[in-house]
């Protein structure tokens, strides 16, 4: 094992297996608090099913963080990796000049705290909105799988934002309750 493996915390050995994985906002800042950064997530999770062939199994969209059950086709070039990289590198680049033009209170706040993240980050050069690590857990087993979804679909009630999952708008919980939601996804 290389010494980055230790320090880069978990890695995705097989890239077309199904994975558990949390994106979060640096400084855990409630980003996803407001419509327009939760649509570019939207829209960037949409445009990687259909272009980069991302199979989406499970996702909740947090204020702070994401949670995704996903793999990448095999049928595809493109590793579970590479989607993520883009992913995040497509969000990032939508996000930035909004945070720099929205009028909203804590405006100065934010452009400071993402500029302050990119700074100490020595591969980054300017803002950094996304943490490095993705803490991809491979779906091993189908009880593993199943305690993964559940964590993710219960993740606003757990907050205190809805009493039932399948209610969260941005979570794919309704999809797998109620049969439809605002994303598609493949259920497990």
């Amino acid at each position: 094992m290389k010494d980055t493996d230790f320090r880069d915390g978990y890695v995705i050995r097989d890239q077309f297996a199904t994975h558990f994985l949390t994106f979060t906002v640096c400084g855990w800042i409630d980003l996803f608090s407001r419509q327009v950064y939760r649509d570019i997530v939207l829209d960037a999770m949409r445009f990687a099913q259909h272009q980069e062939q991302l199979i989406l199994n499970a996702y909740v969209i947090m204020s702070n963080h994401m949670h995704f059950i996903a793999r990448a086709s095999d049928k595809q070039t493109k590793t579970l990796s590479d989607i993520i990289h883009d992913f995040k590198k497509f969000t990032h680049k939508q996000m930035v000049p909004i945070i720099e033009s929205e009028l909203e209170s804590r405006r100065q706040w934010m452009e400071h705290q993402f500029k302050y993240y990119g700074e100490v980050n020595p591969n980054n050069k300017g803002w950094q909105i996304w943490s490095n690590d993705n803490h991809p857990e491979e779906c091993f087993s189908k009880v593993f799988t199943e305690s993964k979804l559940d964590y993710t679909h219960y993740n606003p009630v757990r907050a205190g934002i809805v009493e039932k999952p399948e209610d969260y708008l941005y979570s794919s919980a309704s999809n797998y309750i109620l049969g439809r939601g605002i994303m598609n996804v493949e259920l497990i």
